[in-house]
């Protein structure tokens, strides 16, 4: 169900025009624009990033890894998957691995900012791509899955993103996401990064659980590479006015290839069924219980 930006009346017409207010969805180069006020807005993010994200992403440890790591939780929890959305899709890479992994699925990725589309819709021809904020998502009980990637740090209202997605999905429906953890690691990198926060477990835990969720499993990851992680940070301090918040995406192939060796090593423990109590980031999978 498609829930109306204008008068809040849902239908399922597939024109995206609502039968009572008449309103129509517009579009913003060629794609469903949901928010086209916020579309130009840089609060968040940095659109001026993508260009280097879809050049380093498929090519990065900690990008590889983190997709692998999504990719096997959707394996496990969702074998028959059906349909996925992920919100804040960016370049579309992970929206990308989920589509080699499930080729029947059907599958969409929202983004505030229309720069990351065109990415997007070069890697993703067959998804269906939108302009959105996640703290409106326009459906009703309309997903199998909902994703959102190191997507809820950006976002002051991060309350409002995780409601939408509980009233987006089906009953039984799951939210996976990740996000950074650990505020004694903030630094000028999350500063540059348009983060808001990062988070506790308990407090992410607690978000989800009042707005309805159940939590299904929660690990942390980047864990065996917390000690360089916490250098790094400190390294480059609180305010150094030559710190490039893309440099850490540009590394030695042999250090690169050293550090995805660590993180599969850690995969396969979570996938094994240790939930690991530290680390840079966070993945967990909620459910929608059904009525």
């Amino acid at each position: 169900m498609i829930d109306c930006p204008r008068c809040h009346r849902h239908y399922t017409a597939p024109e995206y025009r609502c039968p009572d207010c008449g309103h129509t969805i517009e579009r913003i180069h060629g794609f469903l624009a949901w928010a086209p006020d916020l579309a130009d807005t840089r609060d968040g993010f940095n659109p001026d990033y993508f260009a280097q994200l879809a050049a380093h992403e498929s090519r990065h440890f900690w990008f590889r890894a983190r997709n692998r790591l999504i990719v096997r939780a959707l394996q496990r929890h969702a074998p028959h998957l059906r349909d996925f959305m992920e919100i804040g899709c960016g370049t579309g890479y992970v929206l990308g691995g989920i589509a080699r992994a499930f080729p029947a699925a059907r599958l969409a990725g929202s983004e505030l900012h229309p720069q990351g589309l065109e990415f997007a819709a070069q890697r993703l021809p067959q998804a269906e791509l939108m302009q959105m904020d996640a703290r409106a998502i326009p459906y009703r009980e309309a997903w199998d899955v909902i994703g959102a990637f190191d997507v809820l740090e950006h976002i002051r209202e991060d309350d409002a993103v995780i409601r939408a997605v509980h009233a987006a999905l089906r009953p039984g429906g799951a939210f996976l996401l990740t996000v950074p953890q650990h505020p004694s690691l903030w630094s000028q990198m999350d500063e540059l990064a348009c983060h808001q926060r990062r988070y506790r477990a308990k407090d992410l835990h607690r978000q989800l659980r009042q707005a309805g969720f159940q939590i299904r499993r929660s690990s942390s990851f980047v864990t065996l590479l917390l000690p360089l992680m916490m250098l790094a940070r400190r390294r480059a301090g609180p305010t150094d006015p030559q710190y490039d918040p893309l440099q850490e995406l540009q590394i030695a192939p042999w250090l690169n290839r050293c550090l995805e060796f660590v993180l599969t090593l850690e995969r396969r423990l979570i996938c094994a069924g240790i939930n690991l109590p530290i680390g840079g980031s966070r993945l967990v999978l909620a459910i929608k219980p059904r009525p």
